[in-house]
């Protein structure tokens, strides 16, 4: 399949604060100043997108992306800047449309928001908001925010904040249009909606990958039927590369399991043996030699058809260097590969 437009690929970071042995978590200055240089690298090596995630807990050193994503346009050239996500659920649509319109000034139109309901519930108490109305939140903003990008002034009526009437929204963005994506995990009716409205849409990849291709002829078939065109669709996936499958599994084994057991504790303890076949040829991590990383990205887009890769790096307390030479290889060995083969 030939693509008509290059084939992207980004990195992208929720932040976490990884404790050590001592049950120490990592320093969040210093996790911050790491996460700009990673922007920087993934910028200065080719890179196509930088992007950053929002929680609202101790073990996250990020709970603004557009704050950092601003501080990483001061810093790079080129790399488009999203959040990964944005929990709107529990945002103001106008403030959010404000923040990121002002990112794209100060990037000159590098930035884009990924909409997206939130995989933790921390942020509804904390802002005053009922988890019973959950998906009220998340549909009634979302509607906000795509208005708002579409018309100014705008006029709006909803259920879960007050009206605005005439109300103009700036300022505006260097774009004429700010990309606004839809993150979905894998439920049929965020698929749905997201092909509904037109938005372009990621999937989070955290199981096989195969039963998410029905999902994404989902996606396209609701575009279709709404009058609206195919769509992108974007992929995300933990990550690590290395010289070789052996070394890079050798040495992520570890910081992944750490990750597992800290981030996301639902999945269980992670086994080696559980590990080695997760970052198979046909499993969901992304984790080995470039070689082995190209293979699974065409892979995936046999399955999925998407233009755009994410790839979220330095999990589990990975060192710096570590996490540096993954993004290096992933812009100097991977995305070359992955576009030759595509536009072949």
């Amino acid at each position: 399949m030939t693509l008509e437009t290059p084939f992207e690929i980004g990195i992208f970071t929720f932040g976490e604060l990884t404790r050590d042995a001592e049950s120490k978590p990592m320093d969040a200055v210093a996790r911050t100043r790491d996460i700009l240089e990673w922007a920087r690298v993934a910028d200065e090596a080719g890179l196509d997108v930088f992007g950053v995630g929002e929680h609202h807990r101790e073990d996250f050193a990020v709970s603004s992306p557009a704050v950092l994503l601003a501080a990483a346009a001061g810093q790079t050239k080129h790399i488009r800047l999203t959040s990964t996500v944005t929990v709107l659920s529990s945002a103001d649509p106008v403030r959010v449309f404000e923040d990121f319109a002002m990112l794209d000034l100060i990037s000159a139109g590098r930035a884009e928001i990924t909409a997206g309901r939130g995989a933790y519930l921390e942020s509804f108490p904390l802002f005053g908001q009922q988890l019973d109305r959950y998906d009220e939140y998340f549909e009634d903003r979302l509607e906000l925010l795509l208005r708002i990008r579409d018309e100014n002034p705008v006029t709006w009526k909803g259920t879960t904040r007050p009206p605005l009437v005439d109300a103009g929204v700036w300022p505006r963005p260097a774009q004429a249009s700010l990309p606004i994506w839809a993150a979905v995990g894998g439920t049929p009716g965020s698929a749905e909606r997201a092909g509904r409205l037109g938005m372009p849409l990621y999937l989070a990849i955290l199981g096989a990958p195969e039963r998410f291709g029905p999902l994404a002829q989902l996606y396209r078939s609701a575009a279709v039927a709404a009058g609206r065109g195919p769509g992108r669709i974007g992929v995300t996936s933990h990550f690590y590369v290395a010289e070789t499958s052996q070394g890079a599994k050798g040495t992520f084994f570890p910081h992944y399991s750490s990750y597992i057991e800290q981030n996301m504790p639902r999945a269980g303890r992670l086994d080696r043996p559980s590990f080695d076949a997760w970052a198979g040829p046909r499993g969901a991590l992304f984790a080995g030699s470039p070689a082995e990383i190209v293979e699974k990205i065409l892979w995936e887009h046999e399955i999925l058809g998407h233009t755009r890769f994410l790839a979220q790096v330095g999990l589990g307390g990975l060192s710096q260097a570590g996490t540096l030479r993954s993004i290096e290889l992933l812009a100097t060995e991977v995305l070359p590969a992955v576009r030759a083969a595509l536009q072949g």
